[in-house]
C-alpha cells in the first residue's frame, strides 16, 4: 500500500538500517483510543510496541532512533473490530472451496489495507484461521489484521449435545466463544434454551467469555442473566429497557451495534450509492461495482425471499440506531463491529460505513472512535494490548491526513497503517 507521500519516503531511505528498531513519530495529532487528545505528540516505537508517548515539549526521542515527521497529520489506534469474521467469500460469491489459507490472508490485507488493524472472528472459524492466529501470537505476521478467533458457533439440540459442542470448540483453544439465540425472523427455529444455557455455563466454568447473537430484547437479557459477556449484535425489535441497561451495567458486559449487517441485506436490490466510491474500489474489483450495478440483477435481488426479509431487518436497523444511542448516553460498553466477511459484507470499507451509522444515530466522533478502539480492546479483555496509544501498547496504528473528530469521514484519509510497529 502506498500510503505515505513521496517526500517522507525519500526521507526514510535516508535513515540507517542500524537505527531502525526505534522509530519516533513526531508532531502528529494524538487520538489516544481513550477519550483523550494531544495537539503536538510524539510516539516512540521500539520493536513493534509503543515505549513512550506525549506531548513533543516532554517526551525524549532517544539519540539514534529513526524521527519521522507527521506535522499535520492525525494519529490513532489502528481500528478494533470486536465482531468480524474470516470466510470462505469472494467478493459477491461463496465458493465450495474458498476457506484457504491464502483467502484468508487476503481478507487480513484487505482489513489493514482499510485500517483495522484488528479483528475478532466471532465463528465459523476452521483450522485454517487458528493457525494463523497462532502464527501471528508467536510474532509471525504476515501482512494484515492481527486476528483472534472464536471457532465454530456451537449449537446443539439438547443441553447435553451443547455441552459436548462446547468441550469440542473448547479443544480448538478459541479466544471466545460464540453462541446464537434467534429465529431469523420467524424463518428459523432458535437455538432450544437449555442447549444455550447449558454452552454459558459451561464458558462461566472455564472462564471463557462468550459471545450471544440475538435479535429479540427478551432473548438478550436472558443471555446476560445467564452469564453472557457480549451482546453481539443491536436489539432491534423494540426499545432498550432499564433493565436491560441495568444487566448490562452488573455483568459490565458489552454492546456491539454490527449497523452494516443489516445494511447488507436490502442494499443490493438498488445500486449501492458507494459502488463507484474509489475508497471501496481499492479493496475489490471493477467487476464488483458492474456486477452491483446490474439492472437485471436488481430485478433479482427484489424478487427473493431473502431482499424481503431485509426490508424488515431495513426496519430494524432504525431501531437498533435508536437504541445505540440509548445504551451510549446510559454509559454502557460500545464496542465498534460489522460482521463482515460473508460475501457482500465489504471487510474494511463497512468498518468506515458502521462508524458513520454511529455518528448518525447520536454519538460523537470521539465516543466513535474509542468504541472501534480502546473499548473494542477492552471488551475483549484486550485492553492496553493494542487499541490505544499508551506505554506498553502494540504500535498498531492509523496516520490519518485529516481530523476525525472534526467530521467521521476523514478516517477514510489514511496515510498509513502500522501493525506491530511495521508500516502495512
Amino acid at each position: 500500500m502506498k500510503f505515505l507521500a513521496s517526500a517522507m519516503v525519500a526521507a526514510l531511505c535516508l535513515v540507517s538500517p542500524a537505527n531502525a528498531q526505534t522509530t519516533a513519530l513526531v508532531g502528529a495529532r494524538l487520538i489516544d483510543g481513550r477519550g483523550g487528545v494531544i495537539e503536538r505528540g510524539t510516539i516512540v516505537i521500539r520493536d513493534g510496541s509503543i515505549v513512550a508517548v506525549g506531548a513533543v515539549t516532554n517526551t525524549t526521542i532517544p539519540a539514534g532512533a529513526e524521527r519521522i515527521d507527521l506535522t499535520g497529520s492525525t494519529v490513532m489506534p489502528g481500528l478494533v473490530n470486536a465482531h468480524g469474521h474470516l470466510t470462505g467469500a469472494v467478493g459477491m460469491r461463496n465458493p465450495k472451496d474458498g476457506y484457504t489459507r491464502d483467502n484468508l490472508l487476503r481478507q487480513l490485507n484487505t482489513y489493514a489495507q482499510y485500517g483495522v488493524t484488528t479483528v475478532f472472528s466471532l465463528g465459523d472459524d476452521q483450522e485454517a484461521a487458528f493457525q494463523i492466529r497462532d502464527e501471528q501470537s508467536k510474532g509471525a505476521f504476515q501482512g494484515g489484521a492481527r486476528l483472534f478467533v472464536a471457532g465454530p458457533v456451537i449449537s446443539g439440540s439438547d443441553a447435553t449435545a451443547a455441552a459436548a459442542a462446547t468441550d469440542k470448540v473448547v479443544a480448538m483453544k478459541p479466544d471466545l466463544l460464540k453462541i446464537r439465540i434467534d429465529d431469523n425472523l420467524g424463518s428459523g427455529k432458535k437455538m432450544p434454551e437449555p442447549a444455550w444455557r447449558a454452552v454459558i455455563a459451561r464458558a462461566e466454568e472455564l472462564k471463557l467469555p462468550i459471545a450471544t447473537h440475538i435479535f429479540y430484547l427478551a432473548d438478550a437479557k436472558a443471555a446476560l442473566l445467564a452469564g453472557a459477556d457480549i451482546v453481539a449484535h443491536s436489539v432491534r425489535d423494540v426499545p432498550v429497557d432499564a433493565e436491560f441497561i441495568r444487566e448490562l451495567k452488573t455483568r459490565n458486559a458489552c454492546y456491539t451495534p454490527t449497523l452494516m449487517r443489516e445494511v447488507s441485506t436490502f442494499v443490493y436490490g438498488s445500486t449501492p450509492a458507494w459502488v463507484r466510491d474509489p475508497f471501496f474500489l481499492k479493496g475489490t474489483e471493477e467487476a464488483v461495482a458492474s456486477e452491483l450495478s446490474d439492472p437485471a440483477r436488481h430485478a433479482q435481488v427484489q424478487a427473493s425471499e431473502a431482499y424481503k426479509q431485509g426490508l424488515r431487518y431495513k426496519e430494524g436497523l432504525e431501531v437498533a440506531k435508536r437504541n445505540l444511542k440509548t445504551l451510549s448516553d446510559a454509559g454502557i460498553r460500545v464496542a465498534m463491529g460489522t460482521d463482515t466477511g460473508p460475501a457482500g459484507r465489504w471487510q474494511g470499507f463497512f468498518e468506515h460505513l458502521e462508524l458513520e451509522l454511529m455518528v448518525e444515530s447520536g454519538l460523537t466522533p470521539m465516543q466513535v472512535i474509542v468504541s472501534a478502539t480502546g473499548a473494542a480492546a477492552d471488551c475483549h479483555n484486550k485492553g492496553g494490548q493494542f487499541g490505544s496509544l499508551q506505554t506498553g501498547a502494540s504500535a498498531d496504528l492509523l496516520v490519518l491526513s485529516a481530523n476525525p473528530l472534526d467530521d467521521i469521514r476523514n478516517t477514510r484519509q489514511i496515510r498509513s497503517v502500522w501493525i506491530a510497529g511495521k508500516r502495512q
